[in-house]
């Protein structure tokens, strides 16, 4: 879930014509969130921005008044393309394909060696302003609810198994790819993110027949002895 500028740095060559304002915003919003994915929203200022973009300051609080500002819009950006791609898995095809495509979003950002941009949030949230703390929430319940409808869909079609209920696995699911995403980003091996995100995809997966092949739990209740 990472952006290109559209401009391409076009309007700052040629004959001297200057890039339109939406134009600029559109390549700060995709610098600040490049240097949110590798550094953390604490981990870079204004300065940063404007020496990359070649811009000053001024300019950068001209769109984006507070780097609170930016980090707001940065947040509804991501989530509204996150929320696209869900939305290109589609409402056919079978739970476990679009468990699938959903974990491969995860697996596209670690390719380009960076991390989810509101589980890099997420890490900081203590230190954020409240309406970018509302707004991680946010990503992470839509995504929390998708799953939840995509379980639900795989236990009625039997291509799913789990106990308890689906928004319960659904938030294990998050927690489980953000954490491999985590722990795989010191390695720098992306193969340690997929092993974990097959693994745990396989553990929802119900058995061909639809029979479980899972040991059953035991029975507390019957007499010992």
């Amino acid at each position: 879930m990472s952006g290109r500028g559209a401009t391409g740095g076009r309007g700052m060559s040629g004959h001297g014509s200057k890039a339109s304002p939406a134009a600029t915003a559109s390549r700060v919003l995709d610098a600040a969130e490049r240097l949110v994915q590798v550094r953390g929203f604490n981990g870079f200022s204004y300065a940063d921005i404007a020496a990359e973009l070649g811009i000053t300051k001024a300019s950068l609080h001209y769109h984006f008044a507070t780097k609170a500002d930016l980090g707001e819009a940065l947040i509804k950006r991501y989530v509204a393309r996150f929320l696209q791609a869900l939305a290109e898995v589609g409402s056919d095809g079978a739970a476990p394909d679009k468990l699938a495509a959903y974990a491969s979003l995860y697996s596209d950002v670690l390719s380009e060696q960076k991390m989810c941009l509101c589980g890099m949030l997420a890490a900081e949230y203590q230190t954020l302003p409240a309406p970018m703390q509302a707004a991680v929430l946010g990503f992470f319940d839509e995504n929390e609810a998708w799953l939840e409808r995509v379980l639900e869909q795989g236990r009625e079609e039997g291509s799913l198994e789990f106990a308890g209920p689906a928004r319960d696995t659904a938030r294990m699911i998050v927690s489980g790819l953000e954490g491999a995403m985590l722990v795989t980003r010191p390695y720098g091996d992306a193969g340690r993110f997929q092993v974990a995100a097959t693994s745990l995809l396989a553990s929802l997966t119900a058995p061909a027949g639809g029979v479980s092949l899972r040991p059953a739990r035991p029975d507390l209740n019957v007499a010992r002895g």
